[in-house]
C-alpha cells in the first residue's frame, strides 16, 4: 500500500537543472498556484508559461471597476476582466497559438465614438464583417460571433460601450449562452488560444468587496480601494469582507467548490504574489475552504511582497502584511494552525530599501519564516524582474 509522507529537501535557487528540465518539457512542469488576478503578474506569467503549462491561477471575481463594472451591473455576474487578462497572459503566442483571437480579445472600443457608432461596430463584429473578426479562422470565428450575438441580444438599451473590452463582451456572451456557467466558457477559450495553464475564478458568484477602515468607515466596492478610479486611501484597511450590495453593506459568504479545493490540494508550490494586496491577494482568501485547503497541502508556500507604490498598503510593514495573510487563512483553517502550514518563505530583493517600508528580517525569522533575498528588482527600479521571479518559483516547486 502506498503512503504519502512529508520530506524536506535542499534546493539551489535558481536551480539550473530544474529550469533546464522544465524548459525542455514544459508540459510536465510544476503546478505553481498563484492567488491573484491582477495585472502586476502579467509579465511574470509570460515567463512562467515557457517553463510550465501546469500553473494554476485562482482569479478574484469581485472587481467592480472598469469595463467589468458595466457588465456586472447589467447582468448580475462575476467580474470577467481579470480572467480575460490572465487567459491572454498565458496564451500561446507562438506558431501553435491563435494570434487573431489574441488580438481580438485584447481590443477595446473607442472612448470618443458616439453610442450609435459603437453599436454599429459591435453589429459588424456579430455579422463577421469587422476586420478583426473576419481575420479569425473558422470555426473559431463562428464561436466568437455566436457569443457576441448572445451578448448583443441581451445588452440593455442604455449599455455604455465606450472603452468596452471585446474579450470581456465575448466572455460575458458565452457566460449568458451557457446558463451562466463561466467554467465552460473559460475551457472553450483556453483551447482556442492554447492557454498554458489553468485559469478559473476562486468562486463563481456575484459578490463585491467591503473594507472596514481604521476609522470605522465602511467602503463598498473594489474600485474604491485601488486608487485607480478614486483618490488613494488615506488610512489602513482593518478588515476585508464580502457584500451582496454596493450601496449598503450586506455581509455575504462564499465557498469554493470541490474542483477548486482539489486544485489547491494538487499544487507543488503556493504563492501569495505581488499585486494589489487586499483586492487581488487577500480577496482570494475570503471564500470558505481556501484556508483549510492551503493548510492541508504540504508544499513550499511563498509570499512575495510588493515594492513601494501599492495604494492599498497604507502605513504598513512587511511583517504586518504577513500577519494579515496568516489571520485571513486562520479565519477559515483554525486559529491554532501553525505558521509553517500557511507560509514558509518570503522572497525579497537584496536591497531592502526598494520596499519603502520596514522589512524586519528578524521579525520574519521570529515568525518561523525564511527570508530568501535575491536580485529581483527590474531595471525600471519599480517592479519585479519577471524572469528572475519565475525562475525562483520554478526552482522552489
Amino acid at each position: 500500500m502506498s503512503e504519502r509522507i512529508p520530506i524536506r529537501r535542499a534546493v539551489h535557487v535558481p536551480s539550473e537543472t530544474a529550469l533546464a528540465r522544465s524548459l525542455r518539457a514544459p508540459e510536465l512542469g510544476p503546478r505553481i498556484l498563484l492567488f491573484s488576478g491582477g495585472s502586476a503578474l502579467k509579465r511574470i506569467c509570460h515567463n512562467l508559461k515557457d517553463y510550465t503549462h501546469n500553473s494554476i491561477h485562482l482569479i478574484t471575481p469581485f472587481d467592480s471597476g472598469g469595463s467589468s463594472a458595466k457588465l456586472r451591473e447589467s447582468f448580475q455576474m462575476l467580474s470577467v476582466g481579470d480572467l480575460r487578462n490572465r487567459l491572454m497572459a498565458l496564451a500561446d503566442e507562438g506558431a501553435l497559438g491563435n494570434p487573431e483571437i489574441y488580438a481580438l480579445f485584447s481590443h477595446r472600443l473607442e472612448t470618443d465614438a458616439t453610442a450609435a457608432e459603437l453599436r454599429e461596430q459591435l453589429e459588424s463584429m456579430v455579422l463577421g464583417r469587422h476586420d478583426m473578426v473576419a481575420a479569425v479562422p473558422e470555426p473559431m470565428r463562428r464561436i466568437v460571433q455566436v457569443h457576441l450575438r448572445h451578448f448583443a441580444s441581451r445588452m440593455p438599451d442604455n449599455f455604455d460601450l465606450r472603452a468596452a473590452s471585446i474579450g470581456n463582451l465575448i466572455l460575458a456572451g458565452g457566460y449568458l449562452a451557457n446558463d451562466r456557467d463561466i467554467e465552460s466558457v473559460i475551457f472553450l477559450f483556453s483551447k482556442l488560444v492554447n492557454v498554458r495553464g489553468i485559469v478559473r475564478p476562486t468562486v463563481d458568484i456575484d459578490l463585491h468587496l467591503a473594507a472596514e477602515m481604521a476609522s470605522g468607515e465602511i467602503i463598498l466596492g473594489q474600485h474604491k480601494l485601488t486608487g485607480k478610479e478614486t483618490a488613494p486611501l488615506s488610512e489602513p484597511i482593518e478588515q476585508l469582507q464580502l457584500t451582496r450590495d454596493l450601496k449598503q453593506l450586506k455581509r455575504a459568504g462564499a465557498e469554493i467548490d470541490d474542483k477548486t479545493r482539489k486544485l489547491i490540494m494538487s499544487t507543488d508550490l503556493i504563492c501569495y504574489p505581488v499585486g494589489s494586496f487586499y483586492t487581488s491577494v487577500i480577496a482570494n482568501l475570503l471564500p470558505s475552504g481556501v484556508g483549510e485547503a492551503v493548510c492541508q497541502r504540504t508544499c513550499p508556500k511563498v509570499y512575495i511582497p510588493n515594492f513601494k507604490g501599492d495604494p492599498e498598503q497604507v502605513n504598513t510593514t512587511v511583517c504586518a502584511e504577513i500577519d494579515s495573510l496568516l489571520e485571513y487563512i486562520r479565519q477559515d483553517a483554525g486559529s491554532d494552525v501553525p505558521t509553517d502550514r500557511i507560509m514558509n518563505l518570503v522572497l525579497l530583493h537584496t536591497d531592502l530599501s526598494a520596499y519603502g517600508r520596514d522589512v524586519n528580517l528578524e521579525g520574519l525569522e521570529r515568525r518561523g519564516l525564511t527570508p530568501l533575498q535575491r536580485p529581483i528588482l527590474a531595471e525600471d527600479g519599480l517592479t519585479h524582474d519577471p524572469l528572475a521571479v519565475a525562475q525562483i518559483l520554478l526552482s522552489l516547486a
